[in-house]
């Protein structure tokens, strides 16, 4: 066999400085590994799962051009958790200032209204991320994990749910309430009610914010989540073909 396929069929043993600094590299090499589609050391989800791309903490030239490989020229490609920028030729499409909270002692419990939300609800849960824009939610996201709604006459209103999942760890994503329903509490039930969840499997809750998202990150920090590390969350696209 040649040497190529063997170097892209071999998976990575590499392991992250902590879960939590490159978690999706993390949780694709641990409980998420049956998402993983691979070239070399680059570890993606599927498109329509999520759209984070995991490289090894120090990527590589060799990196850059599996990354070329596996997405496509002219991807746009979500990439955290790395120590070094890409090659000057990759245009940055995106780079905002982040904060990573982690569970340090929240109140978390069930809720009695909450519902557990399946496949069958992917419509009405995407059209409630088109409204809320809470970040990225894909048809098969609902995979990853336990999501609890709310619903108001039949209406699903508020959500939140399990995104990333690094050994030991689990990341809550997606908490959006609808305009109609905001200033009642909702997204805080279901931050704790998914929160309890995590840590009735032994596991421990995150969570990720933007900088500039001073109401959530205080909403947060009174829950009695603890800001961990600042992030950066970028993004960037793919050179046309022969570039890379």
């Amino acid at each position: 066999m040649p040497a190529e396929s063997l170097r892209e069929s071999a998976p990575s043993t590499a392991a992250p400085r902590h879960p939590l600094d490159n978690p999706a590299r993390a949780a694709l090499l641990g409980p998420h590994a049956h998402f993983a589609e691979r070239r070399g050391a680059v570890l993606r989800y599927p498109s329509d799962v999520t759209p984070f791309v995991a490289l090894p903490d120090e990527p590589d030239e060799q990196t850059w051009r599996d990354v070329a490989a596996l997405l496509g020229p002219g991807t746009v490609v979500p990439v955290a958790g790395i120590e070094s920028s890409p090659p000057p030729h990759w245009e940055t499409v995106m780079d905002l200032r982040g904060v990573q909270l982690v569970d340090d002692g929240i109140a978390a419990a069930p809720d009695g209204e909450a519902v557990r939300l399946g496949p069958e609800d992917v419509p009405e849960m995407l059209a409630l991320v088109e409204h809320a824009k809470p970040g990225p939610f894909l048809p098969r996201t609902v995979e990853l994990g336990t999501y609890l709604g709310i619903r108001r006459e039949g209406r699903l209103v508020a959500m939140a749910g399990e995104r990333l999942h690094p050994p030991g760890f689990t990341e809550i994503s997606a908490v959006c309430t609808a305009d109609s329903h905001r200033g009642q509490g909702l997204a805080t039930r279901l931050v704790l009610a998914v929160a309890d969840g995590i840590r009735a499997r032994g596991e421990t809750p995150f969570l990720h914010a933007a900088a500039t998202n001073t109401n959530a990150i205080r909403l947060y920090l009174s829950l009695g989540f603890r800001l961990r590390r600042e992030v950066s969350f970028v993004a960037v696209r793919v050179p046309a073909e022969g570039r890379a």
